[in-house]
């Protein structure tokens, strides 16, 4: 079983109380690899909002095929970044790093001057998959993110040595976020790679899962026509990932209703709701995007709200903690305890199966039933 963690706060965190949040739940996954996406980053990075950064793993040849494929487009680096990477240390660690940690932030080409938010969307998911297959082919590397004010790292490893290998343990003003999502584990159904590690992250949208989905092989077969950006599938909970974005970005559906896809009510329910015609054709036209098995999510969207909610049973574990500046969803309850210890435990939130749970960026916490 995974551990999932998210941290939302009004003031810049370090990636540190990330690892803290799922060291206290250690027992809860298998120490085989750590990951996470910051969002509305600070530190080096806070006077970059507006501008696209990579985030990439890779060999040396990856990154001159990286640098080859960025500058015939037309993307210029304005500024790059590197963690304090321990490698005189790194045989003494449970870690299996790559040569290379990429994080660069591109201004756009020249042409796209005067180009729309969304041409300019277009245009860094298309650069993402190009240099993902390009890499691939020559296993030289992995692509991450390609996004504005966001960062990825996934690694495989225990998640102890991870934060040693990378200095993350050592709190500092240059690498912070008010939005942070991690999981302390890497993909144990399929074969472990870094793209299987939670969480996942298209053009804004993240999400992580602790569970399985059961109807993967159908959702799979469903999105894979849905959107280009619908790949790799190396992990079930990633269809997670591709049917919020489906709802909220492709079809620019109201959030509540990535709930009525993924775990429909029953049609003897819907009949006595007003929207119910609505709801039954969601579930009607939809049904391949409806998942199954215990499983709990917890997602963040390009504007920054957080939420998470669970299978149609809430057979995985979800709770939520919150001080006046920060609020804090995941697993169990000692993640919490670790990295909030000050809050009011009586404002805790345990989210039953009916409902999403929202964190909006004012921090307020508001309970949507299904």
């Amino acid at each position: 079983m995974c551990r999932i963690g998210a941290l939302k706060s009004k003031r810049y965190m370090h990636p540190s109380v990330a690892l803290r949040l799922m060291r206290s739940q250690q027992k809860g996954h298998d120490n085989s690899g750590f990951a996470f996406v910051m969002q509305d980053l600070g530190g080096v990075f806070e006077h970059y909002k507006d501008f696209p950064i990579l985030s990439m793993a890779c060999t040396d040849e990856g990154m001159h095929i990286a640098e080859k494929i960025l500058h015939d487009i037309g993307f210029i680096r304005v500024m790059q970044w590197a963690p304090d990477m321990k490698i005189e240390e790194a045989y003494k660690l449970n870690i299996e790093p790559m040569p290379n940690y990429v994080f660069e932030v591109f201004n756009y080409p020249k042409t796209y001057k005067y180009a729309t938010k969304e041409e300019k969307e277009d245009l860094l998911l298309n650069t993402r998959l190009k240099l993902r297959k390009a890499l691939s082919e020559s296993d030289e590397g992995y692509v991450y993110s390609f996004w504005p004010d966001t960062l990825m790292l996934k690694e495989i490893g225990d998640p102890k040595d991870i934060g040693t290998y990378f200095g993350l343990w050592d709190e500092n003003k240059d690498f912070t976020a008010k939005i942070i999502t991690a999981q302390c584990r890497q993909n144990t159904n399929y074969d472990i790679v870094r793209y299987a590690a939670h969480p996942f992250f298209l053009q804004g949208y993240c999400a992580l899962v602790n569970g399985e989905n059961t109807f993967y092989e159908k959702n799979k077969l469903f999105q894979r026509k849905l959107h280009k950006g619908y790949i790799g599938f190396e992990s079930d909970s990633q269809c997670f990932l591709y049917t919020l974005h489906y709802v909220n970005k492709i079809l620019k559906w109201p959030l509540k209703y990535f709930k009525h896809v993924i775990t429909p009510l029953p049609y003897d329910e819907m009949e006595k709701r007003e929207d119910a015609k609505v709801l039954s054709r969601i579930k009607s036209s939809l049904a391949h995007l409806e998942i199954n098995g215990p499983n709990t999510v917890i997602a963040v969207t390009p504007d920054g709200t957080m939420f998470t909610t669970c299978d149609s049973k809430k057979l995985r574990p979800i709770v939520i903690g919150s001080t006046d500046d920060t609020v804090v969803v995941t697993s169990e309850v000692t993640g919490i305890n670790e990295v909030l210890p000050q809050r009011d435990i009586t404002y805790d939130i345990y989210p039953n199966e009916r409902e999403m749970v929202v964190i909006n960026n004012d921090l307020k916490v508001e309970r949507w039933q299904q």
